[in-house]
């Protein structure tokens, strides 16, 4: 049952899959990131393993033609290991992405590894690849306007989500109400003085105040994009898209599958409603 809830937002366990995906939704004028599932990694060898997967994938998406943009952990690239372990790794895929004019974005973890995020974005990373890596921060952490106004002063890239680890309150707004609002004002202001924001988030209430607002102050389409994730309210990212925004998909793969799923469910509890309802409905005939 887990294996088939996940095939809803998972694209299968190989890159052939993942990049099959990617074409599927490239038809539809849907841009996508691609994410090899993993993190917390503590051998050498099996950081190795998962660069060499995301060196393959990014020679995969432009050989089939698509927009090459990837997202990745640091743990994955052996950050618990050692920073200079991972900063090799993290160069390598650069290197990569830059050669195809591609794109790079850290995703973040628990709040133990946001500064350790940031400060190896910002002084080990930024200088050298500003145009192909981007960051993500989580309006549900207490520092994250701080760390916004930081990030617009880099002119870096910032996707901004709500996050989907449990947190303490002392670092975290627990209630769902405060994370709402400190997304809608991050949101304000990256899509005033950032540079080509990810506005990550299904929440319609959150989507309809952004084109409030970007029609509002002027803004233009092209200043930013919506992003959601892999099988999670195709019909909004279909109707964004019609609407003239770039939409953006975040499309895991990898056997680390259970993982993950159990961190989208337990992100927010009528999340799973939502996954049995959208199978139910799939699943009679002639819907």
């Amino acid at each position: 049952m887990a294996r088939k809830l996940a095939s809803r937002f998972v694209a299968g366990e190989t890159v052939e899959e993942a990049v099959s995906a990617a074409q599927e939704l490239a038809r539809r004028g849907i841009t996508p990131s691609l994410d090899f599932l993993g993190e917390s990694i503590s051998a050498e060898s099996e950081a190795a393993a998962a660069r060499d997967v995301y060196l393959r994938m990014l020679d995969q998406m432009a050989a089939a033609g698509l927009e090459v943009n990837v997202s990745v952990k640091l743990t994955q690239m052996g950050l618990d290991i050692s920073e200079e372990l991972c900063h090799t790794n993290m160069t390598r895929i650069l290197d990569k992405a830059r050669a195809l004019r591609g794109f790079v974005r850290l995703d973040m973890e628990s709040s133990d590894y946001t500064q350790k995020t940031l400060d190896f974005f910002s002084r080990r990373l930024f200088g050298a690849y500003q145009d192909h890596c981007g960051v993500v921060i989580q309006s549900a952490l207490r520092r994250s306007e701080q760390d916004i106004d930081d990030l617009i002063g880099l002119r870096a890239r910032v996707r901004l989500c709500k996050g989907a680890y449990l947190e303490p309150p002392a670092v975290a707004f627990p209630d769902k109400k405060d994370v709402d609002r400190n997304y809608r004002l991050l949101m304000e202001r990256l899509l005033l003085k950032g540079n080509y924001p990810g506005i990550a988030t299904h929440d319609e209430k959150l989507i309809e105040h952004a084109r409030h607002f970007v029609k509002l102050h002027g803004i233009s389409s092209e200043r930013f994009e919506f992003q959601m994730l892999y099988g999670v309210r195709r019909d909004l990212q279909t109707r964004l898209r019609q609407a003239g925004y770039h939409m953006r998909v975040y499309i895991p793969f990898g056997n680390q599958w259970y993982p993950y799923l159990m961190r989208r469910l337990a992100e927010r509890p009528a999340n799973i409603a939502f996954i049995l309802g959208n199978l139910i409905r799939e699943s009679v005939p002639g819907r």
